[in-house]
């Protein structure tokens, strides 16, 4: 199930040591933990910021992240935006 084709002919892979959504869910976990929910946050902020320093999702790769939230945003926790200096997200 960690196991994901990378393309059609199946000759590269990507094994992940949690899926997009165990991250996601982590992340909210962390979110609401902190009592950040309407909150707005860069990815930085997410993966390299002093505030998530001691998490797990912290140093965790944008592609990754990106689909972590894409999962969060799908089940309505959050919304990835665009911001000025790059994409951040909004937690509900």
């Amino acid at each position: 199930g960690n196991l994901e084709w990378l393309d059609k002919n199946k000759t590269s892979f990507l094994i992940m040591w949690r899926r997009p959504e165990e991250w996601g869910k982590l992340i909210y976990q962390w979110v609401s933990k902190n009592g950040l929910s309407n909150s707005v946050f860069t990815l930085y902020e997410l993966t390299s910021g002093d505030d998530t320093e001691n998490e797990e999702f912290h140093g965790l790769d944008e592609p990754m992240l990106l689909r972590a939230l894409q999962a969060l945003q799908q089940e309505h926790k959050a919304e990835i935006i665009t911001l000025d200096d790059g994409r951040g997200v909004k937690f509900f």
